[in-house]
């Protein structure tokens, strides 16, 4: 699968060949470097491997320097490999986003959610709350309600949708489109949203 690692930028509206208005998320890919070549010989698949973004030398150790080194380039932020890559590209060469992509291609697009906190279960889980406020119920309509049995089995089962921590996961979106591509400002504009906020690492993937 052929693929290339950027930035989301924000979002914006263009013009679609049809005329219409649509919504796009803008996504910055700066040229990938190619750091590692897997073969069916050697690792048991093939894959490469691209790294995005600059980190700092003095936070690499002595293993993570030396491995971008065989590829004649400094330490990178994230590093991520795909799979039966069609690209033929050697090592430290570098990828550009026309290399892998053009548009109106079919898309997938990866990254981390934004981190909501500590949540209730409403805006956790969906759960409708008490709708109706007569009948006793004070200050309880966003209530998760009843969490466990009796006697039996006297505990709460594992796996119960309950308050807490929300956000922050690993999301894929399947089937966005391509709307436009700024090769001169390294620039993806794909229709639709992506998960992430804003100067968050994403991971396009062609379908």
């Amino acid at each position: 699968m052929n693929g290339i690692i950027g930035t989301k930028i924000g979002m914006t509206s263009i013009y679609a060949a049809d005329g219409r208005f649509i919504a796009c998320t803008v996504v910055e890919v700066s040229p990938n470097i190619v750091t590692q070549i897997k073969t069916e010989d050697t690792d048991g698949y093939d894959a490469l491997q691209f790294s995005y973004g600059e980190a700092k030398a003095k936070n690499a150790n002595k293993a993570i320097t030396g491995h971008f080194k065989n590829a004649n380039t400094t330490p990178k932020r994230r590093s991520v490999e795909f799979r039966n890559c069609s690209l033929n590209k050697g090592l430290g060469e570098e990828v550009i986003v026309t290399d892998v992509f053009a548009e109106g291609d079919t898309v997938h697009a990866r990254g981390v959610s934004k981190g909501k906190g500590f949540q209730g279960v409403v805006k956790r889980h969906g759960f409708g709350g008490v709708q109706n406020a007569t009948h006793g119920q004070h200050n309880r309509q966003r209530a998760p309600g009843s969490i466990g049995a009796s006697s039996y089995p006297s505990k709460v089962v594992k796996g119960l949708r309950m308050a807490g921590q929300d956000g922050t996961d690993n999301v894929k979106i399947r089937n966005l489109k391509i709307a436009k591509i700024l090769p001169e400002k390294n620039l993806l504009l794909v229709k639709g949203a992506i998960p992430g906020h804003k100067g968050s690492i994403v991971i396009i993937e062609k379908n």
